[in-house]
This record gives structure tokens, sequence and C-alpha cells, in this order.
């Protein structure tokens, strides 16, 4: 489900006999809670501070069978119960993390003279749309950095690295082609490495708690003493992944494509560009066109120059066999996204093990 969409349900009775019912009301709730706990020492006592925060998203409440402050009969058998709610404009993403979680549900209460209330819950999954195809999304990220590698307060030379990619947003299942510089000033050999990291941010009473981790990484060759490593174009691929939430005041999930050097003796140096997993992917021609237009302008006048009658492409049996094909669009099972998938099911982009068929400008 997404922002503004009508939520349809129905809420099932099954009674062996007649059954005297109040009222019968349902809610629908969405709520973002974070929670966290941090202590200290004052003498020999510890003290803990509680940080707690919630927002709420959904908060509806309709009655499927009214309290008239009568009794209303069902006999025996199955009842349905049809209701549709109307979502809210904004919302956050379904999410379950370790210091907090964004949930949405429906509760029904069934109401009876002189009895406990009987409830039952179901939870439902949101996702956000954030379409990557924006100016804002498309638009190229680049970064350069500098370190001087000392040992025993001597200068050993100095290291730098440039990158870029060719855009901020991007959906899972997709690669990021890296290109970058590395120069090795310095009298050893360095390793170069990139990753993507998610960065959670729980906020309480003005205080921020953070968890970061490595969704995926590469490492490349060891560059020696005084010699230029370039990247043109290295291939990291974004796993299954949650989407970026940036529309959460009190939980924010965030993502960032991280270059970096391993100098022996001395810190790392680090390089980091702000990424955004989208749940909408990019449309076909800006993905033809994404690197070339980040480096130079729009023209679109070579489409003039297409022929009308253009002879069909190869079939798709021709480029991939059938046992590949077979492989390559058979949907991930649950399984096999391990310790991924804390909550909810989130809409996953298919992954694919080979590549689709060239168009026919490529042929």
């Amino acid at each position: 489900h997404g922002s503004g969409e009508l939520l349809h349900g129905r809420v099932q009775l099954e009674l062996r006999g007649a059954l005297r019912v109040r009222a019968l009301e349902l809610w629908a709730r969405g709520l973002a809670t974070v929670h966290w706990l941090e202590s200290r020492s004052i003498g020999l006592n510890v003290v803990y501070r509680d940080y707690t925060a919630c927002q709420t998203f959904l908060y509806r409440r309709c009655q499927l069978i009214p309290d008239n402050g009568e009794a209303t009969v069902l006999q025996a058998g199955r009842h349905e119960f049809p209701f549709t709610f109307q979502l809210p404009e904004t919302l956050a993403t379904s999410f379950e993390g370790k210091h907090g979680s964004v949930r949405y549900w429906v509760k029904a209460k069934l109401h009876r003279p002189w009895s406990t209330v009987k409830k039952a819950k179901k939870e439902f999954t949101v996702i956000e749309p954030i379409d990557i195809n924006t100016p804002a999304l498309l638009a190229p990220q680049a970064g350069a950095k500098e370190k001087l590698a000392r040992a025993w307060y001597c200068s050993r030379g100095q290291v730098s690295v440039t990158a870029k990619i060719d855009r901020k947003g991007y959906t899972p299942g997709e690669v990021i082609p890296i290109f970058a510089e590395i120069d090795n000033c310095t009298s050893r050999a360095v390793v170069p490495k990139a990753a993507i990291i998610q960065t959670q941010t729980f906020i309480a009473r003005g205080t921020k708690k953070q968890k970061k981790s490595v969704v995926t990484s590469i490492t490349g060759d060891p560059i020696p003493a005084g010699k230029r490593e370039v990247w043109h174009g290295r291939a990291l691929k974004i796993p299954p992944v949650g989407p970026s939430i940036l529309q959460c005041r009190i939980i924010q999930v965030e993502y960032s494509l991280k270059v970096c050097v391993d100098i022996p003796g001395t810190s790392k140096l680090l390089l980091e560009l702000p990424l955004v997993i989208g749940t909408i992917p990019l449309h076909p021609f800006g993905s033809r066109t994404s690197s070339v237009s980040s480096q130079y302008s729009v023209n679109l006048d070579w489409l003039s120059t297409i022929p009308e009658q253009l002879e069909a492409p190869p079939e798709y049996s021709a480029v991939v066999s059938s046992p590949e094909a077979e492989q390559s669009l058979a949907p991930p099972c649950r399984s096999e996204l391990g310790d991924i998938l804390e909550g909810p099911f989130f809409a996953y982009i298919q992954e694919f093990r080979f590549r689709p068929p060239p168009l026919y400008s490529e042929v």
C-alpha cells in the first residue's frame, strides 16, 4: 500500500450459534516509535535514562455494528463486514530497526454484553514511493579528498582519491558504476575499497542514536608505492534493501557510497557520496542517457537520423539460453534473503543474473 490509496478489507465472524453483540468497531493505526536506554554511573549507583518518542501517521476508527444501546443478535454462520479506509497523503515506509519501528495495522474489537472484548489484529505493509526520475536524484555525485600518511611524526607522502557516480538515486538490483582515481604518493602499497553504508538514525528528546551497517562492498587491487589506480566504472551491485526513509520525524534511513583507501600506519582516507534508494526504477530512456547527460547537455537532434523502418531486434532466446532465462527470471524466495528481512516483506526489485537482449541501436 502507498499514501493516498484506499485500504479495503473485511471482518469475518464465524458463529456456531446465535450471538448477542453490543458493537463491532475497527481501528486503523500507523505509528513510528523509538526507544532506547542509556546508563551512567554515579558513585556506586547506575542511573538509566529513557529515550522514547512516537509519531502517528494513521488513526482511523469506524463502527461496523454501531453501539445504539441495544444488543444486536447475529445468527449462527458466517458474517462479513467490509470496510474501506483512505490512507493519508504522507506516510513513512514500514520499517523494523534496533531502536525503533514504523508499523501499520488494523484491529477489530467485538463488544458483547457482560463479556470480555474479543480482538483481532492484522498488520499491513506501506511502501512510500520514491521516484528516482527527478532532477535532484538524477544529478551526478562527485568528490575528492587527500590525506598525508604519517609515521612517528614523519610524512611518508600523500594519498588522494577522486570519485564520481552517474546519479544519486538508485533502486535495489541496480549496479552502480564507480569512476575513481587513487594516487598513491607514499612509500607503501595502499588498498582501495568501496561500500554502500546504511545509516539508521533514531531521534528522541533532542538526542540522536545511530546504527550504521555495511550493505555491500568491493575491494580493489593493492596500489604500489608511487602508482595510480583508475576505476573505469567499477561495478557495485545493490542487494535487496529497504528504501530510504525521509518523511519521518523520529526515524531516518539513509544510504551513502563510501570510497576508502587503507593506508598502512595511519587512519583510512574516506570519501563519502550520498545515495537515495528509491522504489520507482529509472525509466529506460533515462538509463541509457544518464551517464552521457551527466557530462554533456542533452541534445535530441540525433533522433531525426533514425530511419522510419527498422529491422527487428534479435530474439531473446538468441541471446540468453533457456536454462539461463529460467534461472534469471525465477523470483527470489524469502530464504535466499537471509537476515536482511527483519520485518515486513518490502517490494524488492527483481534481481536479474543475466543481461537482457540488446537494443536495436546496440546490434
